[in-house]
């Protein structure tokens, strides 16, 4: 199963190193990673996608915690989160193409960002698993580039009230 942890970490030199070392020296995969300052910019958040059983979660968090720039640990797995990720992807596009290319992007609510006779540049912002069927959906037209961001998450609100109230 995929976990997605959101990691509050300092916002200082070699964290990024630290945290992704630990990962590379147990043999632990990363799906998807991505790392940004918050609104405090003595911290960052880097949101990890891993693909593991709850126990070797228990087991990362636990490690992950005794790194001493690692400041909290949120698992925003399943329906207590609000999952994004970004694809910008530019695909070549026939004439004859046109009208179902149009048709997906307006479908998959993508913005064109270019297009020309012969190509046309989208940009998708939406869930995970709706940027694979996108992808699967325009997997019959020559992709000539394409960049997908890794996986942002924030917890929903009721869950932040919740957490308050204790």
């Amino acid at each position: 199963m995929k976990h997605v942890l959101s990691v509050k970490v300092n916002n200082a030199a070699g964290v990024l190193s630290h945290v992704t070392g630990l990962f590379t020296r147990r043999s632990y995969n990363i799906d998807s990673l991505c790392v940004g300052a918050t609104d405090d910019p003595r911290y960052s958040v880097i949101t990890l996608v891993i693909d593991a059983g709850v126990a070797m979660i228990g087991q990362i968090t636990k490690q992950l915690l005794k790194l001493i720039d690692v400041i909290e640990i949120k698992n925003l797995t399943g329906e207590i989160s609000v999952k994004r990720e970004l694809l910008l992807i530019s695909l070549e596009m026939k004439k004859t193409d046109r009208a179902e290319v149009l048709m997906l992007s307006r479908l998959f609510e993508t913005t064109v960002l270019e297009m020309t006779s012969a190509t046309i540049m989208m940009q998708m912002v939406a869930e995970p698993r709706r940027v694979n069927h996108f992808l699967d959906a325009v997997k019959n037209f020559k992709v000539l580039q394409m960049a997908r961001t890794g996986v942002v998450a924030l917890a929903l609100q009721e869950d932040i009230e919740d957490s308050l109230k204790k």
